[in-house]
């Protein structure tokens, strides 16, 4: 639940207007999840086709279109596209303003969002259990973060199978209500979860970072942003185009938004870290534990730099972007809205990295009680390339979502391979091959490494010298080219 939301005056729900939703094909658009207005309707989707030739831009509310009759939860924060399916978490299954139950779990396939499974529960026993995000483990498999822990949510049957051992919130009374400050809805929450070297990493409001084994389903090991400042928080983590994972911090485990001035680099395969100082003017990344929201922190894939909105507070400061250099370890102030001179401010986290162009998509707002939004397309250097309109509506938009990317987060391709393996950032990417070895050969026949995946997805730093190899299993041998 979004509580600036409730102070928001009666207006009409406008119509979605534009074109029938059969006449888009959403692999080619950039998917938009809205909390949308809480108090009055279940959450949306918006796809935005961003080089639509006619100018017909937007589709609005494209999953109500392709499944009538049917809706998403209440303030649905978060959206990941997995497998060729986009997987859509909601806090509650439905808005008190709502005519339609949604759902705080719901998957749609990713080329035609078409329905495929909707549960109004996480926690299998009934008890009082509000959705956060998602991460992919592998084919059969994902995680669901929540205000109680993390869940195994079968893939193949969509049943939650049970909970992460050692992931519940130790503050969980089950009975508090949703409006409820100090109840365990804000406190020892788990949010965002990335996958890296075979592990799941999550942001744990009051223990850190877990981390977490997939194949026991059980955190192995805790980072405690005490290495930052005694009674330290954690906001959430990203990975990096090098694969490595970044954590913002908190100054507490309350929740309240605030941020300490520094990021943590954490090396996934050895677990060390390193606490690097943001100096001033600068601000480090802003955090949303109460009233979670996924954070506006990101990572570009196409260069190792990250991306993040600060300022003195995570509710009212979004005019200013900063970019994070990782090869200088240096801060820039990236984007000022305030020297447009326009009063435009990015909500809360819809900040997306394009996976393949580089672009910066951002949805911009005047204030809380204005239904006015636009989304905002940046290039790589910070140049505006164009302005989105949208129609009049309290979107109060969450994350952009990518279609096109270089795995398995993406939607152009549906039928994932059983078996695979291929380069990207220079990571050899292997699916299928759990505790098979994989032996690399040079071109000449000499065998340079060799292999054992744990997992069925996993990747792998080769570490050799610029060339072309041969990767080969006992089933399939293909060409890599090390850069």
């Amino acid at each position: 639940m979004n509580l600036c939301k409730l102070f928001i005056s009666c207006l009409p729900v406008l119509a979605s207007f534009g074109a029938s939703a059969g006449n888009f094909d959403y692999t080619k658009g950039i998917i938009f999840v809205n909390e949308d207005w809480y108090g009055h309707q279940n959450s949306t989707i918006n796809i935005l086709f961003p080089d639509a030739t006619d100018g017909n831009y937007w589709q609005y509310r494209a999953f109500q279109e392709e499944n009538p009759g049917h809706e998403l939860g209440c303030t649905n924060q978060y959206g990941a596209i997995w497998d060729g399916r986009l997987f859509l978490i909601a806090k509650q299954e439905k808005d008190p303003g709502a005519s339609i139950t949604g759902g705080r779990i719901t998957v749609a396939d990713g080329k035609s969002l078409k329905m495929l499974f909707q549960s109004t529960i996480i926690d299998p026993s009934g008890a009082q259990c509000d959705g956060r995000g998602f991460v992919g483990v592998d084919k059969h498999k994902g995680y669901i973060s929540s205000s109680n822990g993390i869940w195994i949510f079968d893939l193949d049957s969509y049943t939650v199978t049970g909970q992460v051992s050692g992931s519940g919130n130790p503050n969980a009374d089950g009975d508090s209500p949703v409006t409820d400050p100090t109840g365990s809805l804000y406190h020892g929450q788990t949010g965002t979860m990335v996958e890296a070297q075979g592990k799941i990493f999550a942001a744990h409001q009051q223990y850190g970072i877990l981390v977490i084994d997939p194949a026991q389903d059980k955190v192995e090991n805790t980072i405690s942003m005490d290495i930052v400042k005694p009674g330290a928080g954690v906001g959430s983590i990203v990975k990096s185009k090098d694969g490595s994972l970044w954590a913002s911090v908190a100054p507490n485990t309350q929740g309240m938004g605030m941020a300490l001035p520094y990021i943590v680099k954490i090396d996934p395969t050895t677990l060390k870290t390193k606490v690097i100082p943001i100096e001033e003017p600068m601000y480090a990344p802003l955090n949303s534990w109460y009233a979670w929201t996924p954070d506006a922190f990101v990572a570009s894939t196409v260069n190792n730099c990250l991306y993040w909105k600060g300022g003195s507070n995570r509710w009212f400061s979004g005019s200013k972007i900063y970019k994070f250099d990782i090869s200088t370890e240096t801060t820039s102030l990236f984007i000022d809205l305030d020297a447009d001179n326009e009063d435009w401010k990015l909500y809360g986290c819809s900040i997306g990295v394009h996976p393949i162009t580089d672009e910066i998509y951002m949805s911009l707002y005047h204030e809380f009680g204005k239904p006015t939004y636009i989304t905002r397309r940046y290039a790589n250097d910070g140049s505006v390339i164009r302005d989105y309109d949208m129609i009049m509506n309290y979107w109060f938009p969450s994350l952009p979502l990518f279609p096109e990317a270089h795995d398995w987060s993406a939607i152009t391709e549906t039928d994932t391979p059983d078996t695979d393996l291929y380069m990207q950032d220079n990571r050899l990417y292997t699916i299928g091959f759990a505790n098979s070895t994989i032996d690399i050969y040079t071109l000449s026949g000499i065998k340079t490494r060799s292999i054992v995946p744990q997992y069925q997805a996993e990747s792998f730093n080769l570490d050799l010298t610029p060339g072309i190899y041969l990767a080969r299993t006992n089933t399939m041998t293909k060409k890599i080219v090390i850069r």
